[in-house]
């Protein structure tokens, strides 16, 4: 998922993608530790969309209270 993607969505939205990608995170790693994940670099995808989103909420926290006080 790229970053201009993720500007474009709300507060509401961001975290419940955060939500969802560690629980997608949770049953790729559960799929590892059997043997059973066919593809190991979603789980790094994963993780990194997970960083991007909370880039893009830590930027929207610091504009908002740049905008209030």
């Amino acid at each position: 998922m790229k970053a201009s993607q993720l500007r474009e969505m709300s507060v509401q939205e961001l975290e419940l993608k955060r939500k969802e990608l560690k629980e997608m995170i949770f049953r790729y790693r559960f799929q590892a530790a059997i043997g059973q994940l066919v593809n190991p670099l979603v789980l790094r995808q994963s993780k990194r969309d997970i960083a991007r989103i909370n880039t893009v909420l830590n930027n929207k926290a610091k504009a908002s209270e740049l905008t209030q006080g």
